[in-house]
């Protein structure tokens, strides 16, 4: 069984919410028989490459908050990736363009290395004092993950290298009926949209498996971002 989840890294429910697909199929019996494939989806598509602003002043804009206000929305996400055991820093952190993070997923996963480099991407991002819109940041991270460092330069350098897998993703991502990640496709027939929780995972998993109907390319509401903003309480 396959299974495809479209994120982005600057979304914070995908970040919780891999870790909570992690642990649902953890609990799956048949968890060795699946595989997981990550495609991508951009949230914030139309941002200049060179556009970075930190995530406070950013949310403060986007939502018409304070910059309190900002803060206790980021406590709010960064209390449920604690809870999942991840780390997460609420302030100092930027935003910006991940075009160029996604064209490097897809060479890590032509090398086999997607899941590694993934993990690092997120876990620089939210949790450490790394920019992922910095390219020497994409460099160092690519070769920790076990890539080519000359090959890692070369398709950052090169804008079109891996661009139609990005742009074949999101394509898929908007057939599929996805207007926000995480999004969790089983088999190409069934979906579950959001940071759920563990044990709806391991239960969509055990029902795929089975033949079961599922809601189709949906499911219980959950926190995800989409092109509004990411689904937080107004504090």
């Amino acid at each position: 069984m396959r299974v495809e989840i479209w994120s982005d890294i600057t979304c914070p429910w995908c970040y919780v919410g891999k870790a909570r697909f992690e642990k649902g199929l953890a609990a799956f019996a048949h968890r060795d028989d699946v595989e997981v494939v990550h495609r991508s989806f951009e949230l914030d598509p139309h941002r200049p490459k060179d556009d970075t602003a930190p995530v406070l002043e950013m949310l403060a804009k986007k939502y018409g908050r304070t910059l309190d206000e900002a803060r206790a929305m980021e406590a709010h996400v960064a209390s449920s990736a604690r809870s999942e055991g991840l780390g997460y820093r609420t302030e100092g952190r930027d935003h910006g363009n991940t075009f160029d993070v996604h064209r490097l997923l897809h060479l890590a996963k032509a090398r086999g290395r997607q899941g590694e480099l993934l993990d690092l991407a997120y876990r620089a991002n939210f949790a450490e004092e790394r920019s992922v819109f910095d390219a020497e940041t994409l460099v160092a991270l690519g070769v920790e993950a076990g890539l080519d460092e000359t090959e890692v330069r070369s398709v950052l350098a090169d804008g079109s290298a891996y661009a139609d897998d990005v742009r074949q993703d999101e394509r898929e991502a908007a057939e599929l009926g996805a207007s926000g990640v995480p999004f969790f496709v089983l088999d190409r027939r069934y979906g579950v949209s959001g940071g759920q929780p563990a044990e709806v995972f391991t239960q969509a998993l055990e029902q795929a498996w089975q033949g079961r109907a599922l809601q189709p390319l949906g499911g219980a509401e959950a926190d995800a971002c989409g092109p509004d903003g990411c689904e937080v309480p107004r504090a």
